[in-house]
């Protein structure tokens, strides 16, 4: 089925460059906005704007392609893009959904069933186990969600119990499920994302690696990419592992498969088992240059009037300085040099 009109379930930058894409390869597009965001950069980019209760109410999306006569759905990530039902649904109410499919979304958002496709297509997993079996360090971890959620370090038998309970307790509130598990805890590791780039025929690629090591909290603070750690045959062992999980699973579309290395041998790579959309998207398309015309167009347009801006101002900060240095030079320095221009 070809798009001729699609909306874009998100705001900010992730749906100012699927405009973007959209208006290279002719198809109009539709941008939803919250009451509260009437004013921001997507609601005035698209070709059509739907005011919608919520970003999060599916529902929402649904009825703004129906009444736009819209025939496919672009999740963006965050928000709704790896909601499951959410791409069900969209399906259910003939639509095109721009994305994975629902299975895949179930499969790599369950860090338990991804573990298990994960050993079972040949990718190094990270132990996990019961807590006598791990010994210590070991991490509790949600089964659900990610964004460092519902996640404990336990370094003493006494601190297990606690962690445990607090842990539940996230895992429940931050995404209504509280299964959990323990995995060996790695020290120091580098976490290293592969970008991964699927169609629906079966064909994966990878698109080289980013460095997210550098966290807060279990949020990232800075991405590298190339990663510093990563030499030519890890990275494509990296590789290798990344399209075979993301077919392991049935991916489609742009999505990172997460992986770990410990950080006393950079030659053993752990996944951490998820392919999932991620913000980290537009670094992938500036480091390999995978990238659409239009978003390239907009950049070298952008960047000329960078360029135009900082040429104005040196201009003008020039022309300051050199009234004020005319303003503060004494009378008799400036008749001085005037009768002899070639003397300091």
């Amino acid at each position: 089925m070809s798009i001729t009109k699609l909306l874009v379930a998100n705001r900010g930058e992730i749906a100012l460059r699927v405009f973007r894409a959209c208006r290279a390869l002719g198809i109009a597009t539709v941008a939803v906005v919250a009451p509260d965001d009437k004013g921001s950069l997507h609601a005035r980019s698209a070709d059509e704007t739907v005011e919608i209760a919520s970003y999060l109410f599916s529902e929402e999306h649904i009825r703004a392609a129906k009444q736009t006569g819209a025939d496919a759905i672009h999740p963006g990530y965050g928000f709704l893009a790896e909601n499951a039902d959410f791409a069900e649904a969209v399906g259910a109410a003939e639509l095109v959904w721009v994305g994975p499919p629902p299975e895949a979304l179930r499969a790599g958002g369950d860090k338990l069933e991804a573990k298990r496709i994960a050993t079972e297509a040949g990718v190094p997993v990270v132990p996990t186990g019961e807590p006598e079996e791990l010994g210590l360090p070991l991490i509790v971890k949600a089964a659900a969600g990610g964004g460092g959620r519902g996640m404990r370090v336990v370094r003493a038998a006494g601190e297990l119990e606690e962690a445990l309970a607090a842990a539940r307790r996230e895992a429940k509130a931050a995404f209504g499920d509280d299964r959990l598990f323990c995995e060996r805890y790695v020290e120091r590791p580098r976490h290293v994302e592969i970008q991964v780039l699927a169609d629906s025929h079966g064909d994966v690629r990878s698109l080289g690696e980013r460095d997210c090591s550098i966290q807060r909290r279990h949020q990232k603070v800075l991405e590298e990419s190339p990663s510093p750690a990563v030499d030519e045959s890890l990275r494509a062992a990296l590789g290798e592992a990344g399209v075979a999980f993301a077919r392991a699973i049935g991916y489609e579309g742009a999505g990172t498969a997460e992986f770990m290395l410990d950080g006393r041998e950079r030659s053993s790579s752990r996944a951490s088992t998820s392919c999932r959309r991620k913000c980290a998207l537009p670094r992938a398309s500036r480091s390999t240059r995978v990238a659409n015309r239009a978003a390239t167009r907009s950049r070298c347009a952008c960047t000329r009037r960078i360029h135009a801006r900082s040429s104005r101002r040196r201009a003008a900060s020039s022309a300051c300085v050199s009234q004020t240095a005319s303003a503060s030079t004494p009378a008799s320095k400036k008749a001085t040099r005037s009768a002899s221009p070639t003397t300091r």
